[in-house]
């Protein structure tokens, strides 16, 4: 028979594994539905667990059912031309639909997923633009995201033959990125 002390070390250790994804899932349920239903828990005469949750699923579906409709088009592209054309929220609400890839009526923010190299290999990087580099010629610009949180990052200018253009959707490498590589770039773009 083999050593116990072992035994019981690789099973505890196979437990908290096999038990930490589980734990760490209702502690997020948990945190988010004591940040949704904190402010109107004790108001209402009647309440339950994962209350705060569905009631945020069923708003974001009927407003979903609602901008599908013709009606519902129509008043959020009001809703829409109204939010940028506000001083400062404008702004702000414009460039996070240009990041996003939900403002089609103008230029993408990232026009293609490309391959940056680097000693050792290569990065996920996203083209932002071009323009002329410190010598004259013209460089690409490229936003290389952090994982897992893309929103922080580096932007380079890079010549173009230095890059490698990624046949994959900017939605797939920002998902990559997030997922830390769990969710493979996918060809597609």
């Amino acid at each position: 028979m083999g050593n116990p002390t072992r035994h019981v070390t690789r099973c505890l250790v196979a437990g908290i594994v096999a038990l930490l994804p589980l734990g760490a899932a209702l502690a997020t349920f948990a945190w988010l539905e004591g940040a949704i239903s904190s402010s109107w828990r004790d108001k209402i005469p009647f309440y339950f667990p994962g209350l705060g949750l569905l009631l945020a699923a069923t708003l974001v579906y009927l407003v979903g059912l609602f901008v599908t409709t013709f009606v519902g088009r129509w008043l959020w592209r009001s809703i829409d031309r109204v939010l940028e054309s506000l001083p400062l929220l404008g702004t702000l609400y414009h460039s996070l639909k240009e990041v996003l890839g939900y403002d089609s009526s103008r230029e993408r923010f990232f026009r293609g997923v490309v391959a940056v190299p680097t000693e050792g290999g290569h990065e996920i990087g996203l083209i932002t633009g071009d323009c002329k580099g410190p010598d004259g010629n013209p460089r690409v610009l490229v936003f290389v995201p952090g994982s897992p949180n893309p929103s922080n990052g580096r932007l380079v200018l890079v010549a173009a033959k230095d890059v490698t253009k990624l046949d994959s959707r900017v939605s797939d490498a920002l998902r990559t990125l997030v997922s830390m590589g769990k969710s493979p770039l996918t060809s597609g773009a």
